[in-house]
């Protein structure tokens, strides 16, 4: 999720920033000499104990003060809602020729459905000057000049198709199964990178696929494609059959989900569900070893919920994971409300989907413990604008909780972007842009 090459640059890192290496209390602002002037940080908050209660302060939220949502050019789907609807929401920037790039893709749904399964018709990329924009639908009518402007993948592609060269592979297309569900197939969670002076697209086969895991695209143009898949991805996703999933997912089908790219120098790893990793090869074509892959050394709660999105950022010199995690709420014993990061269910409910980090030395870790970075932000990524300003994205998860509340649900899924704030060099956390920190 940083890129580093030697024909690309980014304008910064993805950065996520943990405090378990050199906690400061509350109330003590640490200093770092910057030339003859010293420069204040915002303290880290101690973390709630025990380990996997959730902060839930208001100062973690996007709010109005600190967040934006991007005016993402409408498609015609779009025009009823008044802005594009959006999940697992990915802004980044880049510099291309000089000059900054700003990227958005995200999971979208399809014109006159509800949410993005039991199908939905691609992957739609935005591009802009600048954070405010304007956002513009990437320029693919050159490359599909009967198709929909914004497009750059959908297993409808799979016409593209020639001996050598697959778009789309047997496993990703469009499909029935006995009538049960009527057409399937749903892609989800794209990330979009610049590496080796190449564009390459992480994103995920849904649920509702023939088998569902992570798979990647190249670009043979620019940010716009035309596109193809790699060839580690002709057969299957990356990285081993897992188990998960709802009940209709037939045995085998399941691997890895929602994967990323981390780069550092000219080389590249995937980053996968279930908190796994591996390398890519020299030529970005597969990753070494395919199956069998090693783990991150982490902190686990006690129990360990469900997570998701997993990926890492390298800043300063350390290695960020950052995951999401739901915020469960129960009542206790006195009466009282929890906040917690368990598993749902036994008097347990969904409240916010929130972005936990967590911080090591090195990249495979061992990983500090993890702590509250937004409130309402998982899935999301970080990111550094062509000033040097750090932002993280976040689009309201309308499966559960607040934001599937009636009164809400209108609001949710968005292409949110909400301001971070560091704690230094000591510190080495990273918040949502909290209230009372100036």
């Amino acid at each position: 999720m940083t890129t580093e090459g030697k024909k690309s640059a980014p304008v910064g890192r993805r950065v996520l920033l943990a405090g378990a290496v050199a906690t400061v209390a509350a109330g003590a602002l640490p200093q770092v000499a910057v030339g003859n002037a010293r420069q204040a940080y915002p303290p880290n908050w101690p973390a709630p104990k025990p380990y996997g209660l959730a902060d839930t302060r208001e100062d973690l939220w996007p709010r109005e003060d600190n967040s934006q949502i991007l005016p993402l050019e409408l498609r015609p789907r779009d025009k009823e809602l008044g802005r594009v609807w959006m999940r697992d929401t990915y802004v980044n920037c880049f510099i291309v020729d000089g000059k900054p790039l700003y990227v958005a893709t995200g999971t979208t749904r399809a014109a006159g459905t509800r949410g993005p399964g039991l199908w939905n018709d691609g992957l739609f990329v935005w591009t802009a000057p600048s954070m405010d924009g304007p956002w513009k639908l990437a320029e693919t009518t050159g490359i599909r000049p009967g198709a929909e402007k914004g497009k750059v993948w959908s297993p409808e592609f799979v016409d593209e198709n020639r001996p050598g060269r697959t778009v789309v592979a047997p496993w990703q297309e469009h499909w029935e199964a006995d009538g049960e569900f009527g057409r399937r197939g749903n892609v989800w969670a794209p990330e979009l990178h610049y590496f080796r002076g190449a564009w390459y697209l992480v994103a995920c086969m849904g649920d509702h696929s023939k088998l569902v895991g992570t798979f990647m695209l190249v670009s043979e143009g620019g940010v716009a494609g035309p596109y193809r898949l790699v060839k580690g991805n002709l057969r299957k996703p990356f990285g081993d059959v897992v188990p998960g999933g709802p009940d209709f997912i037939e045995p085998g089908a399941y691997h890895h989900i929602d994967g990323g790219l981390f780069t550092e120098g000219d080389d590249a790893w995937l980053v996968l569900h279930n908190h796994v990793y591996a390398k890519f090869r020299d030529d970005m074509e597969n990753i070494v070893p395919t199956t069998g892959l090693p783990r991150f050394h982490q902190q686990p709660y006690t129990p360990e919920p469900y997570l998701e999105g997993a990926y890492v950022f390298k800043h300063g010199g350390k290695y960020f994971l950052v995951q999401a995690a739901w915020d469960c709420i129960s009542k206790t014993a006195d009466g009282s409300t929890r906040h917690a990061y368990d598993p749902p269910g036994g008097g347990r409910a969904r409240y916010q989907y929130d972005a936990v980090v967590a911080v090591a030395d090195r990249f495979e870790g061992p990983y500090s413990r993890r702590w509250t970075a937004g409130v309402g932000a998982g899935h999301n990524n970080f990111f550094e604008d062509h000033k040097g300003g750090l932002w993280a994205t976040y689009f309201r998860n309308p499966a559960h909780g607040y934001w599937a509340d009636p009164s809400r649900i209108a609001d949710s899924a968005v292409a949110g972007v909400v301001r971070l704030e560091w704690t230094g060099p000591e510190g080495n956390r990273l918040y949502v842009k909290r209230l009372d920190q100036g």
